[in-house]
């Protein structure tokens, strides 16, 4: 059999610190045998090692500088009116929990001489979300990022997402969605600006 399709041959590309993975699956094995799991059955022995580098990429959002990610796509731009950038899927996780929220972000701003990539805009969005969150100081974080480092005329922000903390235990709400917003300048200051935000989403919120 080719070697290119020899299962012992394979090996995944992904780059972690072993140390970090090291430590933290010394504490995910804890933690499994605390709940009362035999930790060297044949299902669980890699489990450690896999939460760990899971949860390393998962709140990868630490290690990124949403400033900078602005910065580096940077151009300028005499546009004047509303750029959205709508349904960007949100992955996240409760800080009061650790359990998943996910939904999408529709992040806006009106430019004031610069543009930035429309990429960069999902890539802070990524950068904030991957990190212990609450989705009100989430949706706070995007609008700040965004208007400080590139000082548009107004930012907004609005973020719709299911959280597992109440689908899976407490409430056991399946159906709840929560809807966060924020604003700065024109957005803020206008009903009109806002208003036009809204529909040009498409859809009604939440």
């Amino acid at each position: 059999m080719d070697s290119e399709f020899d299962n012992h041959s394979y090996q995944r590309g992904d780059n972690y610190n072993q140390t970090q993975v090291d430590k933290l699956a010394s504490l995910y094995k804890q933690v499994l045998s605390t709940l009362g799991e035999d930790t060297n059955r044949d299902g669980l022995l890699k489990t450690p090692e896999r939460v760990a580098k899971a949860m390393l990429f998962l709140t990868q959002g630490y290690q990124q500088n949403p400033h900078e990610i602005i910065r580096s796509a940077m151009f300028e731009e005499q546009y004047s009116q509303m750029v959205i950038v709508k349904d960007i899927e949100v992955f996240s996780f409760c800080e009061h929990h650790m359990l998943p929220f996910f939904g999408k972000a529709h992040v806006a701003y009106i430019p004031n001489g610069h543009i930035i990539g429309l990429s960069k805009i999902a890539r802070v969005v990524d950068a904030y979300s991957r990190r212990l969150q609450v989705q009100e100081r989430l949706t706070n974080q995007i609008k700040d990022c965004i208007q400080e480092t590139l000082n548009p005329l107004g930012v907004a922000v609005v973020i719709e997402a299911q959280h597992m903390c109440m689908m899976m235990r407490g409430v056991e709400k399946q159906e709840s969605c929560t809807t966060t917003s924020a604003f700065t300048g024109a957005f803020m200051n206008s009903s009109t600006t806002r208003a036009e935000f809204i529909n040009l989403l498409g859809k009604p919120l939440h």
